[in-house]
């Protein structure tokens, strides 16, 4: 088996900030790497557990999506003043904490800002997606056990 040059270990360092995974670990014939980011989330998150069978959660602002990418679609002219919450994770989109368990929020509730709306999974992690605005849930676009991808919109919020 290769060793990992440094060029390779930074595109690796890079890939996993980039998609807020906290901590990897690669073990080969001669080679341990292993690396965890302390400051992975913002420093006001903590981690937490959820009630999911060997899962640990962070909740993860949506606010960390870049501003240019929270901009309404073209071909929804309709939905322009309605704000998107967006996954800022690659993962997979989960409704309620655990099966059989209430979702979060429903088309027609009413959330505040860092109000937990889902969980998206990624790499065994259940990162508590926060709203960051507050208003009415007008639609709920991902549906649950679906993959979302980083900036894919996953609920239309109309603002207070």
């Amino acid at each position: 088996m290769e060793r990992m040059d440094l060029q390779e270990l930074r595109e690796l360092v890079e890939f996993l900030k980039e998609n807020g995974i906290a901590e990897f670990e690669l073990e080969r014939e001669d080679q341990h790497v292993k690396l965890k980011f302390e400051s992975a989330f913002p420093a006001a998150i903590a981690a937490a557990p959820v009630l999911h069978a060997h899962a640990m959660t962070a909740p993860v602002s949506a606010a960390a999506v870049p501003a240019a990418a929270a901009a309404a679609s073209p071909d929804a002219p309709a939905e322009e003043a309605l704000h998107q919450v967006k996954s800022p994770i690659v993962g997979t989109y989960y409704e309620s904490s655990a099966p059989g368990s209430p979702a979060f929020i429903k088309v027609g509730d009413t959330v505040e800002v860092g109000q937990t709306v889902c969980i998206v999974e990624a790499m065994k992690l259940m990162n508590e997606i926060e709203s960051d605005v507050a208003g009415e849930v007008v639609r709920i676009i991902a549906k649950s056990g679906q993959p979302v991808e980083y900036g894919q919109p996953l609920f239309a919020v109309r603002a207070k």
